[in-house]
């Protein structure tokens, strides 16, 4: 699988939001947060997103017996974070096949861009053999409103905005 989701420099190409601010033990010799926090930071919102979208990880797995394998990770690095940044994650799911997805993510600090990124997702079975995605997973394309079978199920519509330590 090809990246095809080119992340923009756009809040408005996003449909969700999520926030998270930046711990001491990630940062580097430099004083910055190390690159190898960043996939951290994006499972982080993708979780988030599924949560708000009325599809819990744990539910995801349970129902199911399905992951969503990473395939590929592509971060480009604009401008460093920094320790104890609250740092804004806007997501967008794209590209979504019977059996893969895209997500792209925007992380910005005060409105400034700090890093743009895409990962590609595979859906697998408990033996890690491809498995088909969950219907559900095409309406979270481009838009991470709840759908009307997680409303029932008791899940609010919102801003799909969630702040660090709130639960979504």
């Amino acid at each position: 699988m090809r990246l095809s989701l080119q992340p923009t420099l756009d809040p408005g190409d996003y449909s969700f939001v999520h926030v998270l601010r930046t711990r001491f033990a990630e940062t580097d010799a430099m004083g910055i947060i190390h690159h190898g926090a960043y996939p951290a930071y994006l499972e982080e919102a993708r979780v988030a997103l599924l949560r708000a979208g009325g599809h819990a990880y744990t539910d995801v797995r349970a129902d199911g017996g399905v992951d969503f394998a990473v395939l590929e990770l592509y971060v480009r690095h604009r401008r460093p974070l920094h320790f104890d940044d609250l740092v804004t994650v806007h997501v967008v799911v794209k590209d979504v096949t019977r059996t893969t997805f895209q997500v792209g993510y925007l992380l910005e600090v005060d409105g400034q861009a700090r890093a743009t990124a895409v990962t590609v997702h595979g859906a697998v079975d408990a033996t890690g053999r491809p498995a088909r995605l969950p219907n559900w997973m095409r309406e979270l394309d481009g838009s991470a409103q709840p759908t009307r079978s997680a409303r029932r199920k008791g899940a609010a519509p919102g801003s799909g905005t969630t702040e660090p330590g709130a639960v979504a």
